[in-house]
């Protein structure tokens, strides 16, 4: 983990190579003036004799920025920037606000570095469900933050974009508003999203979707955290193109994500053919995978290992072993 040690004063190296576990780390908390937080798969500590001057938290984030905060700056609008390796380095402190809308951080004084792997094996059980007559089918996933939607979607670009199997390779299109399944720095994107994926960082999902449709002509679009008609309009237009299309929604479960009137919609147009509905990840017991047809009739029950293997954030758990139940 060298590009997030590198982050830090000298002086701290030696302290994080004996204190952090870096296969289960999750996240390292910095608050300014206080001691380094480290929270992994099964525990929390504080760092002893660890507490970040105010100039040495100005360090890690010149560090973070490459000494250029304003090329950052729509990055630090949205409370994150992503480094070398895919991390995620979050951002907190005095906002600035510009009719309404929040026009960049000052006084930087809480930092939350988010470890990020790519699990080979995350979620791939649920590929045959997904799958029917040599093609992907039209999917939505639902679940609260924190329950792995992400790491799923980044897998499933991988398979589609990789392997052959029984679709064969697609051509697929990433479209990755806040930089989240790709990860991408520079252009590049730091996590695997397969050979034949194509990525649109940091653009509204809604301008992106037509965008890749246009420009790249994918075969599958994946996109993350769906909000409103905006999107949603989006996205029935992209199934319309006939394009498939796999995304993501927050919702605790199918029922209260079919009030919103976006995803009503789509439902009664039978946009979708598979929902897999997913339960918050939590470190003392196993995870549930449900999913379900396009009438929202059960096919199957998954259930995810526990606790360990975790994927940014102290309950984002992957689903790296699943089996039936």
């Amino acid at each position: 983990m060298e590009e997030v040690i590198r982050l830090f004063p000298k002086t701290y190296h030696s302290t994080l190579s004996r204190h952090v576990s870096w296969k289960t780390v999750q996240e390292i908390r910095l608050r300014a003036l206080k001691s380094i937080e480290v929270i992994s798969a099964d525990k929390v500590i504080s760092i002893p004799h660890s507490e970040l001057s105010m100039n040495e938290m100005t360090y890690v984030l010149n560090q973070v920025s490459h000494f250029s905060l304003y090329k950052f700056k729509e990055e630090v609008k949205e409370g994150f920037i992503t480094i070398q390796g895919g991390h995620r380095v979050g951002l907190a402190g005095k906002a600035n606000l510009d009719k309404g809308k929040v026009a960049t951080l000052k006084d930087i004084t809480f930092m939350n570095i988010r470890i990020a792997r790519s699990h080979l094996e995350a979620g791939r059980n649920l590929v045959p469900f997904l799958q029917e007559d040599g093609q992907w089918l039209n999917t939505l996933i639902v679940g609260p933050p924190h329950s792995g939607k992400t790491t799923i979607l980044r897998t499933l670009a991988r398979v589609a974009g990789t392997e052959a199997g029984e679709t064969g390779s697609k051509k697929v299109a990433i479209v990755d508003e806040r930089s989240e399944i790709a990860a991408c720095q520079d252009g590049i994107p730091q996590l695997n999203v397969g050979e034949r994926t194509d990525v649109m960082d940091g653009c509204p999902k809604a301008i992106g979707l037509m965008m890749m449709i246009r420009s790249m002509s994918p075969e599958i679009i994946i996109v993350d955290e769906m909000g409103g008609l905006t999107d949603a309009e989006a996205v029935q237009e992209a199934v319309y193109s006939g394009v498939q299309v796999i995304c993501s929604v927050h919702g605790a479960s199918l029922e209260s994500v079919a009030k919103r009137p976006s995803v009503r919609h789509m439902m009664q147009e039978k946009i979708f053919d598979r929902y897999i509905i997913l339960d918050r990840l939590k470190i003392d017991s196993e995870n549930r995978i449900q999913i379900l047809d396009e009438h929202g009739r059960e096919l199957a029950l998954l259930k995810g290992e526990r606790g360990y293997g975790m994927d940014r954030g102290r309950h984002h758990s992957n689903r790296y072993h699943v089996d039936r139940v």
